[in-house]
């Protein structure tokens, strides 16, 4: 078995402390899933798959490359879930025209006034990307803040659904998954990341957090793991949505994150 991605970032001291400390145990799965896609949308990939460094000169939120590689692992979870009748939610940004509603976002960026502009390419930053789009029966949550729940209404869906654990995946890993992944296990959600669908623009950023949130708060568990899992549940669960999926492309606005 391989070592985790994050073994390579630790000092002999940090991997005693885990091997002792009694951290990272298996939580398990739940019996009534939903599936979380994260920001998986223009500004985060890019129009194209391209190395990072260039990625950012025209989607400075990018994570490049690693974002393609994620999405083939993103649509076998997306499609498995259609399949088993499993719900699917995804979140993604929105902003007001002018922008100012960026709030905090605008402290941390000196590229930030960007988002005022048109982007070069006629792609909204905040539209799913095409090849993991929604489906009428999934669910799109818009958000400002990097959480999922914070100010939106993805506690009261999951309520409504009878959910008891979320399968977490997108990015960015070190950003608004782990604030999602945060506030899921405050509300004693089980909470499992599949890892190949998870990226950042930061390689360590994206190591150090899943060994963080895989310590405390969810299993990271490869997504052959989840496919085989999501096998398991009879197909009918949930009653799910059937009307249009998502707003209308143009109507949001590329986000910082």
């Amino acid at each position: 078995m391989s070592e985790p991605i994050w073994n390579k970032f630790l000092t002999e001291r940090d991997k005693a402390v885990f091997g002792t400390s009694g951290y990272g145990a298996r939580g398990g799965f739940g019996k009534r899933p939903a599936l979380l896609i994260i920001d998986v949308n223009w500004a985060f990939c890019g129009d194209r798959p391209e190395p990072i460094l260039e990625s950012i000169k025209r989607w400075r939120n990018s994570c490049g490359e690693d974002a393609w590689i994620a999405l083939p692992y993103i649509r076998a979870l997306i499609d498995k879930c259609h399949d088993k009748g499993v719900p699917v939610m995804y979140t993604t940004g929105v902003r007001r025209d002018d922008n100012w509603d960026s709030g905090s976002w605008a402290w941390k960026n000196s590229r930030n006034e960007e988002d005022r502009n048109a982007v070069v390419t006629n792609l909204d930053g905040n539209e799913i990307v095409t090849p993991i789009a929604p489906s009428p029966q999934d669910i799109v949550v818009l958000k400002q803040k990097p959480s999922g729940f914070f100010g939106t209404n993805m506690a009261s869906y999951l309520t409504l659904l009878q959910c008891d654990s979320v399968i977490v995946t997108g990015t960015t890993t070190s950003g608004c998954v782990r604030a999602t992944v945060l506030d899921a296990f405050s509300l004693n959600y089980r909470i499992a990341l599949a890892e190949e669908g998870c990226f950042d623009r930061s390689q360590a950023s994206h190591a150090i957090n899943l060994c963080d949130m895989n310590a405390k708060y969810a299993d990271v568990v490869k997504t052959s793991e989840v496919l085989a899992f999501l096998n398991t549940l009879p197909n009918g669960m949930y009653e799910l949505p059937k009307g249009n999926a998502a707003p209308e492309r143009g109507q949001r606005r590329a986000a910082n994150y």
